[in-house]
């Protein structure tokens, strides 16, 4: 099979310590040598799938239409849990079935999803602890090179899926927010987007939120809004509402972390 260009993207809780992620390209350009390997992270907090699905969900479509996106945070590595292959209308997805693509399955229409199984494409020795470089990276790479990833296994219809917290809005026009991701500034993501403030009716300068005992009016449009170690609301580059601190840590200064809770009103 002729080799062609193609992107693999990576997502890991490897770290940059030991040789894991090395160990992986080499895997993947031994079979592709043309295929291009871009790091998305590879410093997602240990066995955190949430984590690992919110970096894919703010990331994936930045890509090429035909970037394969190999996510490794896999707790269950080793164990009988599946090994997927999704499929959307731009790109393809291999991951553990752990709800680590639970963003993706919300977002894209009509997604086919294969459980890996076909054992030509693995590494000939198989280890329990490493599936990574043993089924992970051999795959991708095997794609990349145009294997139709309807030869990797059969197709499945249900596969595991995080909860994902929803903001909830009252009668009275109170929302109720939850921090779901802290970066690594200690910016505080949330559940909230655009559209939801819509649905409020109040107007992006006039709302007020509440963390505890402390209170932002207001969502600003820049970090300099507000003066050096500042708190304020911002929509970050993920499209979310984001509590941050200019030149600051708003989880260390706001002492919040993911799962705290915020109410957002008028």
């Amino acid at each position: 099979m002729p080799k062609r260009k193609s992107t693999i993207t990576l997502i890991t809780d490897f770290g940059l310590q030991d040789g894991y992620v090395g160990v992986m390209k080499g895997v993947m350009v031994n079979i592709n040598p043309s295929v291009s390997i871009i790091d998305i992270s590879n410093t997602i907090s240990a066995q955190d799938i949430f984590q690992a699905a919110c970096v894919l969900n703010h990331s994936y479509n930045y890509f090429p239409k035909g970037t394969i996106h190999v996510v490794v945070v896999d707790p269950g590595v080793g164990s009988d849990r599946k090994i997927l292959c999704l499929k959307t209308e731009d790109y393809l997805f291999l991951a553990p079935d752990n709800g680590v693509l639970s963003f993706i399955i919300a977002k894209e229409e009509s997604p086919s999803i294969r459980e890996i199984t076909n054992d030509k494409f693995f590494l000939s020795k198989l280890s329990n602890t490493f599936h990574g470089r043993d089924i992970f990276a051999p795959v991708a790479a095997q794609l990349s090179k145009g294997v139709n990833y309807k030869e990797l296994g059969d197709r499945i219809d249900k596969i595991n899926e995080i909860s994902l917290p929803k903001p909830i809005l009252s009668p009275t026009g109170k929302l109720t927010a939850e921090i779901i991701y802290v970066d690594s500034f200690g910016n505080l993501i949330t559940n909230v987007n655009k559209e939801v403030i819509d649905m409020m009716k109040i107007g992006e300068e006039r709302v007020s939120i509440t963390m505890g005992r402390r209170r932002i009016n207001g969502i600003c449009s820049s970090y300099t809004d507000v003066g050096d170690n500042e708190a304020l609301a911002i929509f970050g580059s993920s499209g979310y509402l984001e509590i941050s601190v200019n030149r600051g840590s708003a989880g260390d200064i706001l002492k919040l972390k993911k799962g705290d809770k915020l109410v957002l009103g008028n």
